[in-house]
């Protein structure tokens, strides 16, 4: 059995009425009255999977004839707010709301978009297109064309449909046709034939890829990120690389984003807090260790220097400890 890499895990005998019962009272003890017991939310609902918080905000809707975020929104401040609200929503409903937040307005969070549309598994780009249709009565897709442009845009979109093979089989002859087309749309072309890129990066299942890529540093002597980085720039050089690293290792280019989140002056806590919530019930645990062996510091440590008061809390807690 493979090892189990959340850090926020299911109550072990949590049962949905009378342990739901008890936790909404007691969120609605922290919150009723005179100031509110911050200490006690976040014990409570880092303590829970997401499941479980979803079950016991039914169950205060049904006791107190009151929605729970609804709640939490008027009492809580700042980002500490965003990380519990966060935490109350379904994964894909939460992906959603990130993306609109990415596009709504003036300027496009690109490197937001970027992130979750690689990242996210076939079956979680559908779970998120359903998800965006029923918030805002729009297609996701639409939105996304409507607010890029040109072959990043296309990109996108290959990403959007969630098509990607998801078998394991290597076509070991498909994968060396695989590196030249690569070599010859870029290294060897005057120019770059993107439309190649995508048709092979966004398609093939990632095993194969996997092979492709140690293809083309036989064929070339290059890593294929080296060649994207040369060959492309901006927002297309950065989606095409998001969708390697992925490829190769998801943990690590998690790891990659809280890095960069918390390096240098001030704090990216838009990416700090989506990687933070929406990896934490995944594979927090092999984040935590890539982060270690490529920055030679812990993410807890990270985290403890670059936040402060509840904020810093219940991220340490969605953590889960230090390495």
């Amino acid at each position: 059995m493979a090892e189990c890499q959340n850090t926020t895990k299911a109550e072990s005998n949590f049962n949905s009425y009378y342990n739901a019962a008890e936790d909404a009272y007691r969120l609605r003890k922290a919150m009723k009255g005179c100031g509110t017991d911050e200490d006690a939310i976040i014990d409570i609902l880092t303590s829970r999977n997401l499941c479980q918080r979803l079950e016991i905000a039914k169950t205060y809707k049904t006791t107190f004839g009151r929605d729970l975020i609804d709640d939490l929104k008027c009492e809580l401040c700042g980002d500490f707010r965003r990380v519990i609200i966060a935490m109350m929503m379904p994964t894909a409903v939460y992906d959603a709301q990130e993306l609109r937040r990415a596009m709504k307005g003036l300027g496009t969070d690109e490197c937001c978009l970027i992130e979750i549309l690689a990242s996210r598994s076939n079956e979680e780009i559908q779970c998120i297109n359903e998800s965006y249709r029923c918030l805002y009565g729009r297609s996701l897709e639409r939105d996304v064309i409507s607010d890029t442009s040109g072959m990043f845009r296309r990109v996108l979109v290959s990403l959007l449909t969630g098509n990607r093979d998801i078998g394991c089989e290597v076509d070991d002859f498909l994968a060396e046709q695989d590196a030249q087309c690569l070599y010859h749309a870029g290294e060897k072309k005057f120019g770059t034939d993107e439309e190649q890129f995508l048709s092979i990066l966004c398609t093939r299942n990632r095993t194969h890829l996997i092979r492709v890529f140690d293809e083309y540093q036989r064929v070339t002597d290059k890593d294929i990120i080296d060649s994207i980085k040369s060959e492309m720039s901006g927002d297309l050089e950065n989606v095409f690389v998001a969708v390697v690293k992925c490829v190769r290792n998801t943990p690590a280019y998690f790891a990659e984003r809280l890095y960069k989140s918390m390096k240098g002056l001030g704090t990216d806590d838009d990416t700090l807090i989506r990687v933070m919530v929406s990896r934490c019930e995944i594979d927090m645990l092999s984040i935590r260790h890539e982060f270690k062996c490529m920055y030679g510091k812990s993410l807890y440590s990270f985290i403890k220097g670059d936040t402060s008061g509840h904020y810093r809390k219940v991220l340490l807690c969605l953590c889960g400890g230090e390495d």
